[in-house]
């Protein structure tokens, strides 16, 4: 397992990334989450169990559409054809959505395939599951391409 800082290095990579492409596709993103908290409150924060450790990274709004993301990125050691989601992620996901519904929230995997927390937690019941395992496992090719959730580049419409 690579160390904290290289997991959050990749992590904030993957953010900005995922922010490039909402943006070229009209959207305007705001950062929120733990990333966004002073060091101080980010290392209390991490020694509990809170969901607001897994508050969703951005919020993004388009015209009158408002969603939230949750960026998930891997690292190069765990490419595989499935993707991982931890249980305490998806908790936290679930509890975000009822809270905070109608809002949706999408996690932005690597490859900017996307899920929603329902989806993972269908998927997850009839797929690989390892026993007492605390990731929830679901292929890759189920995910749905980021241009068919967000948009197709701004470029890309007026061609």
């Amino acid at each position: 397992m690579a160390d904290w800082h290289t997991r959050h290095q990749a992590g904030d990579l993957h953010e900005q990334r995922v922010i490039r492409e909402l943006e070229r596709r009209g959207w305007t993103t705001h950062r929120c989450g733990q990333g966004t908290f002073p060091p101080t409150i980010q290392k209390a924060l991490s020694r509990t169990e809170s969901s607001l450790r897994r508050f969703p990274d951005l919020i993004a709004a388009r015209g009158t559409s408002l969603v939230t993301i949750d960026a998930k990125t891997r690292l190069p050691s765990t490419h595989t054809d499935r993707y991982a989601v931890s249980r305490a992620c998806l908790t936290a996901g679930m509890q975000f959505l009822g809270m905070n519904t109608p809002v949706p929230l999408f996690y932005v995997f690597g490859d900017l395939g996307v899920l929603t927390p329902t989806e993972i937690t269908h998927y997850a019941a009839i797929g690989h599951q390892p026993p007492g395992g605390s990731y929830y496992l679901v292929s890759t090719r189920l995910a749905h391409p980021f241009d068919e959730v967000f948009g197709l580049p701004a470029a890309s419409m007026t061609a």
